[in-house]
C-alpha cells in the first residue's frame, strides 16, 4: 500500500498525523510534507484512517 498526499492543498488541520503519526509528516507550522509513502505492514488501517480524516481530501491511498 501507497499513500500519495496533495501537499500544495494541505490546509494544515493534522488530522492525519493525528491518526497515523507513525504514516503522516508534518513540517514545523502542522503542514503534512508526505507527498508519498510506502506504508509499513501492519499500518495500513492507520494510514486509512488518517486520509479519511483529511477534511480536504487530498490523500490517496493505492492498494498494491
Amino acid at each position: 500500500m501507497k499513500v500519495k498526499v496533495d501537499v500544495k492543498k494541505c490546509a494544515g488541520h493534522a488530522r492525519c498525523a493525528a491518526s497515523a503519526p507513525e504514516v503522516y509528516e508534518l513540517d514545523d507550522n502542522g503542514f503534512n510534507v508526505t507527498a508519498e509513502r510506502q506504508v509499513h505492514i501492519g499500518q495500513e488501517q492507520k494510514a486509512r484512517r488518517g486520509a479519511r480524516a483529511c477534511p480536504e481530501r487530498i490523500i490517496n491511498i493505492e492498494e498494491e
